[in-house]
């Protein structure tokens, strides 16, 4: 089953508790809370309360999206224990991390072995409480191939480790399907958005279609529960927002219906 929703730094000059209004409006189902400025790390209290706002509106936390860079933030200022503890506090199924602060083409062989320690590390103390751990398939991260992200989770070859999927700029779309298909076993969540050829060409989710119309029945087919989540709408609008939430919701529906065909 995949829900819709949208993740918070889409909109980081909107308070929670206007992005909770904005989701409910657009009939979306849960949010990954932000740990930039939403939720800060450490921040227990505000945590608690984001938490308390978001199920009293019937909604879900889907996701705390910490910034942690693996082999890299713990040593510079952002200890992994405040990301797990402000992520137990959210009630957070899974806590969204960074691998690394370079691209896999930069990154040395003892620094891509550090990153892989410290990602087994963080993985094994949230498997302690419960909550996983998702990379992300992002540039300028040991995911920023399909290769890399495929070949990270079985260096890291742990069950708790799992990762957010989504197609990378400029990628074709058969390729971004064979990058998907790679780590299909291992897919937490999805984020959704249309940017093409690159992250400066921000396009209305619908013009998409095509593309995305090749990735559902991959995701679709998964086992399990996940949340595929609006990220960044062009012009950082609210009406951007729900256009595309719109055909987010009606994506999500006919894969459901072909699903069930």
């Amino acid at each position: 089953m995949i829900h819709p929703g949208l993740v918070s730094i889409t909109f980081r000059k909107l308070s929670s508790a206007e992005i909770i209004a904005l989701v409910r409006k657009a009939g979306l189902v849960g949010i990954e809370w932000g740990g930039d400025i939403h939720v800060p790390h450490g921040d227990l209290p505000r945590a608690r309360e984001v938490r308390a706002m978001t199920q009293e509106a019937g909604l879900r936390v889907a996701a705390y999206g910490s910034y942690y860079r693996a082999g890299f933030s713990e040593t510079n200022g952002l200890p992994f224990k405040q990301v797990l503890d402000s992520a137990l506090e959210l009630g957070a199924p899974t806590i969204r991390v960074w691998p690394g602060n370079k691209g896999s083409a930069e990154l040395s062989t003892e620094g891509r072995r550090a990153v892989v320690e410290d990602l087994r590390r963080i993985t094994a103390l949230a498997a302690q409480v419960g909550v996983t751990i998702s990379t992300e398939f992002h540039a300028n991260t040991l995911t920023d191939t399909n290769e890399s992200a495929s070949r990270l989770l079985e260096e890291v070859a742990h069950p708790n480790l799992f990762t957010c999927w989504q197609p990378h700029n400029g990628e074709a779309t058969e390729e971004c399907v064979a990058g998907l298909r790679a780590v299909s076993a291992r897919v937490s969540n999805v984020h959704v958005f249309h940017w093409w050829p690159s992250s400066a060409q921000r396009l209305p989710l619908a013009e998409g279609e095509a593309r995305w119309a090749e990735f559902w029945p991959v995701l679709a087919a998964l086992p399990g529960e996940r949340f595929a989540m609006l990220e960044f709408v062009p012009g950082d609008t609210e009406d951007a927002f729900l256009r595309d939430a719109s055909v987010l919701s009606r994506w999500l529906e006919g894969a459901r219906r072909h699903r069930g065909a």
